[in-house]
This record gives C-alpha cells, structure tokens and sequence, in this order.
C-alpha cells in the first residue's frame, strides 16, 4: 500500500479510508475514483483494490466567535482559548436556575412556545426511589451544531432567522433549565467553551468536552471550532471518579466519532454510577461503520464498568447516552441490546409492551426528502437500574408541519430525559 499525502491532511486520510474500508460492499476489481476538493491525492493500491481519493483539509474560518461569562455567554464577544490547568469549577458564583430560566423566557418572548411534553410513569413499573435512595435525571440531546445548522445541513422548511445562534442558545438552555436534569450527555456541541460551560458550571455542574478529531463544522466558513460530545454531571449529586476520552474504532483504524466515559460515585447512596455519551457515523450506507464503532464502544465500556479482582462486588451500573444514527432494526442497535453488559433502552417503555422505540426522534425535511427516525438512546443496566419516568414524545401536530428544527423547537432531534434509580438487594448486580 502506498500513501501520497502532506502532512497535514494526514489524519483526514486516515479517517476516509477508515470510512471507505465499511462503505463498499465487495473487493474484487473495485476501481474508485473521487474528487472531494481540490487539494492532495492519496493513491491505495493492492492487488485487487486500487483507490484514488482527493483529500481535503476543512478548515473554515473561525475568526467570529463567542464568548461566555454567566453575562457574556449569552451576548457576543471574542473566545478566549479555555486553560488546561485551570479548575473550571473554582471560586464559582452559582446562579439561581429560576433567574437564568426567567432571562431564557424574555429573550424568547417573540417566539412560540416549544411542544408541552409530560413526564410518564412506565406502565409496567411502580416506582421505588425514596429518601436515601432518590432518582437521578438524565437527559440526552442531539443539540445539532450551530455550523451545520447555519451552513451545511439545508432544513429548507425552517427559516435560517429560526436557527440564529443569539436565540437558538436560550432555547437549548430553557430546555435543560425546565428539567433540571443531574446528568446532561450531549452531541453536536461546538460553543462548548463560549456557553456551555461557563452557563452550566454557574448553574453547579461539572463539565467534560470532547470534539472529534476532524469535525465538518471546521469546513464552515465563520465556524466557532469543533463540535463534539459534552457531558455534565450536577456537583451537589455525584463526585467524579474516573474519565475515559475514547476515540471510536473500525477494524483497529480510529474513526472521527467519540466518546466520553466518566465513573461517578453518588453522594446520596455511595454507589458507583458510569455514565457515557457518544455520537455514531451519520447517513445512510454507513451502518457497517457504526456496527463496528457500537462493538468498540462496548468493549471499552466492559473494561471500565467491569472491577479488578477484589475491587467490588461486581460491575459497575452503566448510561450510555447518544445519538446513534442508527434505526431499531441496524445492527449497531441489536449489539447494545444483546451485549454482555446487559443494557436495555429506556424509551422502549413509554410502549404499551415495553418493547417498542418511540416512532420517531428526529424529524427534518431536507432537500433529499423528508425524514422521521428514531437514532437517538438511553441505554441503562437493566438489572442494576430502574427507569422511573420518561418525558413524552411530542405528537406530529406539535411538532408542526415545518418539521424541525423551527421557531419553537432548536434541534432536529428531540431531547430524551429519564428519571432512573438504583435496584435495592441482590438485584443491583449485574
């Protein structure tokens, strides 16, 4: 194999190759020839494979940025590049989350209300939590990048004045305010440092970020950076043990999907909790891709959840929160439902037997078409957790014609929330 390319572009290669290898379906006599842009040409060659790609090197403009303070984060400004050895948490004024939710509400007058959701007890379960056992709230959202929203992802039924960032990010951070969620797993993050993080450490959380090593948001022009994963765990309720950044693989090659993985210890019971979000490989004809990152993804949650010897009584609970972009019926999905960790997906409960995913998502129209789906996930050990109370699905009349995102809604995935506890006895190991 021979390999023409800057150094520059390696680790773009690298990742299109890696996606080339799960995107063909057969070897023999393939022939392939691309151009992506204008930039180097690598040139693969074995006996019977021969592919020439043009690689491109997305780097975008990012000259405009935000920055954010508990004021700034929601004004504009310029970023300031965050400090690796700086405690993010330290010296913190905490801010009352009714203030902020009220400050959301005014600069969102002029828009419609989002889609009233309820909070549904699963019909097959009677709750268990109490005082010294009390339900963690965890919630899961694909926020959708404000790059590719603005620049790459084409919702031709939603006005780009509906996806300005000045509003878009009150509308996000009303969601989460409204549920007050312990644990907050997210995707598509790329004004982590600017909002996110200065926002939700004044509001008593603890924050990870992640971006992925080659995010499309840098091929935006006037991009704010990378967009990635980002997980926050609420610091009166957990205190952090461990974290893993794990970069997904595919036949031993790194991918350009992520991971964070951090093991928390409960302050109210003195139980180990791990909890994980990720983002899979996007669009259609990449499902071998995202099979063989859900396997990665597994194996490295297995040895993070499962104890040395003589290190506890058995394997740590485990979340695993993300948009998978992957339907029920793609292999990925029936890995994570038949692993070895014992995982069950929450939202399959909101079903009258327990057994079904919700029928959609996500719902966009692009120019391709129209499409409703359900690729986004709360995976929990079913034998060590219980799901207390899932927040409803929006019907297609509140989610409205246009589809999403739109004025009254900012992502074109819904936000997916669960109340789980701890099982009590025997039944908490796995």
């Amino acid at each position: 194999m021979g390999v023409e390319v800057c150094q520059a572009c390696c680790l773009s290669a690298l990742f299109q190759l890696t996606e080339l290898l799960f995107a063909l379906p057969t070897w023999p006599g393939l022939c392939v020839c691309g151009c992506l842009r204008e930039n180097k040409t690598i040139l693969v060659s074995e006996s019977s494979l021969c592919v020439m790609m043009t690689v491109f090197c997305p780097m975008g403009s990012s000259s405009s940025r935000l920055f954010g303070t508990m004021a700034q984060a929601l004004s504009s400004s310029s970023l300031t590049q965050p400090d690796p050895d700086l405690d993010e948490d330290q010296d913190l004024v905490e801010v009352e989350p009714e203030q902020l939710l009220r400050e959301c509400e005014e600069a969102l007058r002029r828009r419609p209300a989002r889609p009233h959701r309820d909070l549904v007890q699963p019909k097959l379960l009677a709750p268990c939590s109490h005082q010294h056992n009390p339900s963690i709230r965890v919630l899961q959202w694909n926020i959708l990048a404000q790059a590719l929203g603005e620049g790459k992802d084409s919702f031709i039924r939603c006005p780009l004045e509906a996806l300005s960032w000045h509003e878009r990010k009150y509308q996000i951070l009303e969601e989460i305010l409204t549920y007050r969620p312990d644990i907050v797993c997210l995707q598509e993050v790329d004004h982590y440092y600017d909002t996110f993080q200065p926002i939700m450490a004044r509001l008593g959380y603890h924050g990870n970020f992640l971006p992925k090593p080659w995010s499309p948001c840098l091929d935006v022009e006037h991009n704010n950076g990378p967009d990635g994963c980002a997980l926050f765990y609420r610091r009166s309720r957990f205190h952090l043990h461990s974290t893993a950044h794990l970069r997904l693989s595919a036949m031993m090659l790194p991918t350009n999907q992520v991971a964070i993985a951090q093991t928390l210890r409960c302050l109210a019971t003195g139980r180990q909790l791990c909890v994980a979000v990720t983002h899979l490989k996007a669009r259609s004809g990449w499902e071998r891709l995202r099979s063989a990152q859900g396997a990665d993804l597994l194996q490295s949650l297995q040895g993070i959840t499962t104890p040395g010897s003589g290190a506890g009584p058995g394997p740590i609970p485990l979340v695993v929160c993300g948009d998978f972009n992957a339907e029920p019926s793609e292999d990925v999905y029936r890995r994570f439902s038949s692993s070895p960790l014992g995982l069950s997906s929450a939202y399959k409960l909101l079903s009258g037997d327990g057994q079904t995913e919700p029928a959609y998502t996500s719902w966009k129209i692009r120019p391709s078409g129209e499409s409703c789906s359900t690729l986004d996930y709360i995976w929990y050990s079913e034998r060590a957790l219980r799901v207390e109370a899932l927040l409803d699905i929006p019907t297609e009349q509140q989610i409205g014609p246009n589809r999403l995102p739109s004025y009254h809604y900012p992502s074109d995935h819904l936000a997916l929330l669960c109340d789980i506890s701890f099982r009590e006895g025997p039944h908490r190991l796995l």
